[in-house]
């Protein structure tokens, strides 16, 4: 067996809608016929008792690819992701197959895989492999890079409510919602706490006195330089006192409920390690409670209790900590709902109070408390009492965020009730905390859970507010770049700052951000990450949904110009335009299902057949107003766009609009039918997304195709008074394309300068040149500097070969470099005539033919 190849599908893919690693593979013939090999069989069900579950489908036989795939996905369910699908696919390569393996993290998915690989191959060499070893480093692994259950429960908020989000981190910052409608959390803490707040709640004596002013219960107390300092202050207030870090969190070096000198300095030593600010304040009795203040809103409220344990006479205190230890809810952190208890320097101080050891026995029944503090991650447990908290209290805390500036906080509360204001009991707020830990709201120990991941994303996205932009993307054969300007154009006559990912590059409300072919999931993540994007229109090529996937989880619009004979065949295991048809129906495939719409051209079968995968609306249109799919949409009062006496029509419900040719500038007067196509499908777009018809036609008619709107897609420049057009096209259908606009172009004489990307089929190279060969009387071939694995002068050979029996053609010339064969057309160029350049290189050559025409 050898792996040829491995990716990560990081969004939906041609397979299904799931991340997913996908490997390719090269078996050998015993390993696609495992029934001939028993002692395999054997062996692996001892290594992995598990396989016993799979089950082939149909008649299909078992394969080592089959093997892989099920183990991958149980191996990542025994480490605990929820995870469920899995594919395997025969090739058109001899022995070789594709694997498709679900992943929630990617790294577990990619790390599984090597896991499975390795159990095979122990399998097949009949040597040791742990296979409960491999499981547990996936869990730690899995446990490791995951959301914590705070951020976890707002991101699972978001997905119930149909929000987007992207993790940008290993850790827990994510973006949800795209574009200009974007908010961000870390953790729990939203984009709107400032620096200055978290400063203020940071430091614990500013707080104090922000919360005092505003008439909010705080205990007294002040800082302290020294271990003698703290007892001055102790003495001062009255003990019993609780000595802490002036900045600290989670409850580190705290040490509460102090009386003698001895311990309030050895407490003071303790902040000291954490903090070079310490603080000494009033200890206040009662429980501690932890209220959660999202928006000006209480939203849930727990009382916390120390970590502690019961004795039963027999076992010791560090036996009794293990044991309670031992509950599958409890872990290392916060990965989840409960925390170990540790039995630390703080604890055995506490201990010591007490008059217990870490070896000592309690009586049974007796309750011996670890810790004087009550948080979680010190292995404390919660009680929900969100529904006993006192109006008075509630509006303590939330004046609490308010007056330290945080929206999202934790207040810590000490009282003996939470029923009855504070002054009446002699509680006070003694924190209040940004970031604040949910795992106690969202699970209790005791109690009801409560919806705060809910909370925080109404917070940050309000009842009926749009966390999406508008998101179109376009594919096809060609004409793609043309038509997603288009669009572009469109929408920002209406006033919208648009994002653009095409093959020119990255455009954001009319500025350049990246250069090169950023048609792939990174350059549209990029724009839906960009905070001034209103609308994004994003071009997607085959290759990058064959390598990641989307990048989006749902578009809007989902527009394809044509498929045609294909391009890029041959190549990525994609022989036929049939399979390349199959790729790019995947924008349709992942059209919003509720208010999405696919553009399809119902002039291409393979197009037109991709309708039936769309879960949303179609619009069809067609160069044809007798198509019958154009006939029978009109009849059900579909809408439908075809052309008709000069003009476009846009037809619905039994009513018309039409846009004559001549408003469209890009057309030349309908001369040049693709780009009727391309204007057609931006017409569908722009009602799709919901722009009025004044706006859709004012995009159309001040849309300028030319070489800085769009660079290499049918220029136009007069040299010498001679018509030059410049284009970028680079397969079969461009080159037929290109003929049909030319063909009503008067000309004495017509020159084409061509070369071709090595990695097209022969077939294909040949057949642009047999294209041409029938409208053009000279033809200069040139050979570029990339040939893309092919020998010297190969492409130039079968570019020749096309040219055999050529009507009209009588002069062939053969150049090295682009720039040389621009300048023989050019030289030889009279009035009157007509040269097509067929640009490889798009920025540099129309930047030599500029400055042509200029020195012209």
């Amino acid at each position: 067996m050898k792996v040829l190849q491995v990716r990560a599908l990081r969004g939906p893919n041609i397979w299904s809608k799931l991340t997913a690693i996908e490997a390719t593979l090269a078996l050998e013939m015993n390993e696609c016929q495992l029934e001939n090999t028993p002692d395999f069989d054997m062996r692996l069900r001892e290594y992995f008792p598990d396989i016993a579950l799979l089950q082939p489908a149909g008649q299909e036989k078992t394969t080592l690819a089959h093997i892989l795939a099920f183990i991958t996905l149980k191996l990542q369910e025994q480490a605990g992701c929820p995870v469920s699908f899995n594919r395997v696919v025969k090739m058109a390569e001899a022995n070789t197959w594709c694997i498709v393996v679900e992943y929630t993290e990617e790294r577990v998915g990619r790390q599984a895989l090597e896991q499975s690989l390795a159990l095979c191959q122990a399998v097949a060499e009949a040597t040791l492999f742990d296979t409960a070893l491999a499981i547990h480093e996936l869990r730690e692994l899995y446990e490791d890079v995951r959301l914590g259950p705070s951020t976890n429960s707002i991101v699972q908020a978001a997905i119930r409510r149909k929000i987007p989000y992207r993790r940008l981190t290993d850790g827990s910052l994510v973006q949800f919602g795209w574009g200009s409608r974007q908010r961000r959390i870390l953790a729990s803490e939203s984009d709107r706490t400032s620096v200055v707040a978290e400063s203020i709640v940071q430091n614990k004596d500013l707080t104090k006195m922000l919360l005092h002013a505003a008439g909010i219960p705080v205990p007294t107390g002040r800082p302290v330089i020294s271990a003698e300092d703290a007892w001055a202050a102790a003495c001062e207030i009255g003990a019993p006192v609780v000595v802490k870090p002036r900045d600290g969190n989670q409850g580190k070096g705290v040490t509460a409920n102090l009386i003698d000198c001895e311990q309030i300095k050895a407490a003071y030593h303790i902040a000291a390690e954490k903090s070079c600010n310490v603080l000494v304040e009033r200890y206040i009795g009662g429980h501690d409670y932890r209220l959660l203040v999202v928006g000006n809103k209480l939203v849930a409220a727990a009382r916390r209790d120390p970590p502690q344990v019961v004795g039963d006479g027999i076992h010791n205190i560090t036996q009794l900590v293990e044991q309670v230890n031992s509950n599958p809810l409890r872990s290392e952190g916060h990965a989840n709902l409960l925390t170990k208890i540790r039995l630390d320097e703080i604890s055995l101080a506490h201990l010591a109070a007490q008059g217990f050891a870490a070896t000592s026995v309690p009586d049974k029944g007796r309750l011996v408390t670890l810790r004087n503090n009550a948080n979680l991650s010190t292995g404390g447990t919660a009680t929900d009492v969100t529904d006993e908290v006192h109006p008075d209290i509630a509006e303590c805390a939330v004046m609490a965020a308010r007056m330290t500036g945080i929206d999202i906080c934790g207040i810590d509360v000490i009282c003996n009730n939470p029923s009855r204001p504070l002054e009446e009991q002699g509680g006070a707020i003694i924190e209040v905390n940004a970031a604040p830990g949910l795992r106690m709201h969202l699970q209790p120990s005791y109690g009801k859970p409560r919806a705060v991941g809910e909370a925080i994303i109404d917070h940050l996205f309000i009842t009926g507010e749009k966390a999406r932009i508008p998101v179109v993307t376009v594919t096809g054969t060609n004409g793609k770049t043309t038509t997603a300007r288009l669009i572009a154009n469109m929408l920002e006559n209406d006033g919208l700052r648009v994002g653009i990912a095409c093959t020119d590059g990255v455009f954001v409300n009319g500025q350049c951000v990246d250069t090169g072919d950023c048609s792939g999931p990174k350059s549209a993540r990029n724009i839906l990450f960009h905070p001034d994007v209103d609308a994004a229109i994003l071009e997607t090529a085959r290759g990058g949904i064959l390598r990641e996937g989307l990048g989006f989880d749902y578009c809007d619009v989902a527009v394809v110009t044509n498929i045609g004979r294909g391009d890029h065949l041959g190549l990525a295991n994609i022989n036929t335009a049939e399979e390349l048809a199959a790729v790019k129906r995947t924008i349709v495939e992942n059209v919003n299902p509720e208010t999405g719409y696919a553009i399809l051209n119902a002039d291409d079968p393979l197009v037109l057949a991709m309708a039936n995968h769309c879960p949303g609306t179609v619009t069809f249109f067609s160069r044809n107003n007798r198509h019958p799919v154009i006939l029978e949409q009109r009849v059900q009062g579909k809408r439908v766009i075809y052309m008709e006496d000069q003009h476009i029509v846009v037809a619905e419900a039994g009513t018309e609009q039409r846009i004559p040719l001549c408003d469209i500038r890009l057309t030349k007067n309908g001369m040049i039918s693709f780009q009727i196509d391309n204007a057609m499908a931006s017409i569908g777009t722009g009602l799709a997304i919901g722009l009025d018809w004044a706006t859709i036609c004012t995009g159309l008619a001040n849309f300028v195709s030319d070489a800085q709107t769009v660079p290499g897609r049918f220029n136009l420049f007069n040299y010498r008074e001679a018509t030059l057009i410049a284009d970028y096209g680079h397969n079969p259908d461009a080159m037929e394309a290109l003929v049909c606009a030319i063909n009503h172009i008067p000309a004495k004489k017509r020159t084409v300068v061509i070369s071709a990307a090595g990695d097209r089929r022969n077939e294909d190279i040949r057949l642009q040149t047999r294209i041409l060969g029938d409208v053009f009387d000279e033809v200069v071939l040139f050979q570029d500097k990339c040939q893309r694995g092919r020998a010297d002068g190969e492409v130039l050979e079968l570019l020749r070969e096309g040219l055999v029996n050529a009507k009209r053609v009588r002069k062939v010339s053969e150049i090295r470099g682009e720039f040389k064969a621009i300048d023989i057309a050019l030289t030889n160029l009279e009035a009157g005539e007509l040269c097509l350049i067929l640009i490889d290189q798009v920025e540099q050559a129309l930047g030599y033919i500029h400055s042509r025409i200029v020195a012209a």
